[in-house]
């Protein structure tokens, strides 16, 4: 496997932490998580999104910049991969759905500053559902705080991705996680090891599980 730092991505209710676990362990890789539940705005940006998705999206910028900051400096001798359960530029990408065009602007200056300073993953893999599975994996998961989130929120932030990934070719693996279980059918992990360990170049390559 000749990847060093893995990143895994999707929408909400993807299953993204869920995978990274699983290949962390299988890899016995440094794992990195999005500390979402430290976030303050969180509960209050579901409630009124309008008035906090600016501090919103700050904080989240700031928390994954100080994580990929120390990404970079406490390097593990005994670790050799890193997998991460979200791309730095989630934060463009949310805050383009987010934000009003104004505040996006400034925005997105903060972000230019500080991206150019985080470390970028050797290989990206997004996992795709459809908005009705991700609607019912959040139902499962059961934060209070989600329940209402609009099917039309979750369309737009899958754009928003698929877009950024085809528009700026980042070497992906599309992974169509319709029917995925990953905890209880092994096949379904071993069609994401294989394709790790598949030499291929980069740019897009689409999975499905069996």
């Amino acid at each position: 496997m000749n990847y060093h730092f893995i990143t895994v991505e999707g929408n909400i209710g993807a299953g993204k932490t869920t995978l990274a676990h699983m290949l962390a362990r299988h890899f016995n890789a440094r794992l990195i998580l999005e500390q979402f539940a430290d976030n303050p705005f969180l509960k209050k940006f579901y409630e009124n999104p309008a008035q906090n998705a600016f501090p919103l999206e700050l904080f989240f910028m700031a928390e994954r910049y100080k994580q990929m900051k120390e990404l970079v400096h406490t390097a593990d001798l005994f670790q050799s991969v890193t997998i991460s359960d979200y791309l730095f530029t989630k934060c463009l990408l949310f805050a383009k759905v987010n934000l009003p065009d104004q505040e996006f602007r400034l925005y997105q200056k903060l972000f230019d500053i500080i991206n150019g300073q985080v470390v970028q993953p050797d290989i990206l893999i997004y996992l795709h559902a459809p908005v009705s599975k991700l609607q019912a994996n959040i139902r499962r998961r059961n934060r209070s705080y989600e329940q209402s989130i609009p099917d039309e929120y979750l369309f737009n932030i899958q754009e928003a991705y698929t877009n950024y990934i085809r528009q700026h070719n980042i070497h992906t693996l599309f992974i169509d996680v319709s029917n995925a279980d990953f905890l209880d059918n092994e096949a379904h992990l071993q069609v994401v090891l294989d394709a790790l360990n598949r030499d291929i170049d980069g740019g897009q390559h689409y999975f499905s599980l069996p």
